[in-house]
């Protein structure tokens, strides 16, 4: 079997506990024009989906006026920063899984739906930016996830096989981009689930054949 060489992680809900931040972010943005997307829909319609897709997707349902994007959007962020500066603090069990990858000779790489200061800031807040090779974010690429196209490009940019590579997602549509990847894929239900030795024993299964 392949030998893992290089883990890749989603953001939201694998290395920061933030979904609840983007939802109740973009509800605030929307709420100045008498809009919000309900728990129930974020969850299983909208969740780790860029902020434009949903943007585009409650036109679509909701009549929201297109040319409202670019200023919801824009207060989004600007909502989704205030929580993120008072919220997002280091996790001492996510420190030291990156931390113990590094230094076991991974390469470590975030590949997130979210605009590229959102993950440069998340990064830097939760003190886990050191142990990252690079990060891709929604910018840097033409489609988001669900399409593939991050995790390919980040591939790519390592240097390695699909086989060799080893993806952390938590969301239907970021499993979906990290299986078109053809790269292995371990699925977690939330942050918690990512700590260094749950992590390590998936790599032994794949290498084990398991």
């Amino acid at each position: 079997m392949s030998k893992i060489k290089a883990i890749i992680f989603d953001m939201d809900g694998v290395l920061i506990d933030a979904k609840d931040w983007h939802y109740e972010a973009l509800n605030k943005a929307l709420a100045l024009f008498g809009l919000e997307i309900s728990r129930y829909d974020h969850l299983v319609t909208y969740d780790g989906l860029p902020t434009r897709k949903k943007l585009e997707m409650l036109s679509v349902e909701n009549g929201l006026p297109k040319k409202l994007h670019t200023f919801i959007n824009n207060m989004k962020q600007a909502y989704t920063m205030e929580i993120v500066h008072s919220f997002c603090k280091p996790v001492f069990y996510h420190e030291y899984a990156l931390a113990k990858l590094k230094s076991e000779g991974f390469s470590l790489a975030v590949c997130s739906n979210s605009i590229r200061n959102s993950v440069k800031v998340m990064m830097e807040k939760s003190a886990l930016m050191p142990y990252l090779d690079f990060y891709l974010s929604n910018q840097d690429v033409t489609h988001g996830k669900p399409n593939p196209e991050m995790y390919i490009k980040a591939i790519e940019r390592l240097g390695l096989k699909p086989s060799e590579c080893l993806i952390v997602e938590d969301n239907e549509n970021g499993i979906k981009a990290a299986e078109g990847s053809g790269a292995h894929v371990m699925k977690v239900e939330d942050v918690e689930d990512v700590y260094f030795q749950n992590i390590k024993n998936h790599i032994n299964r794949i290498e084990n054949g398991a």
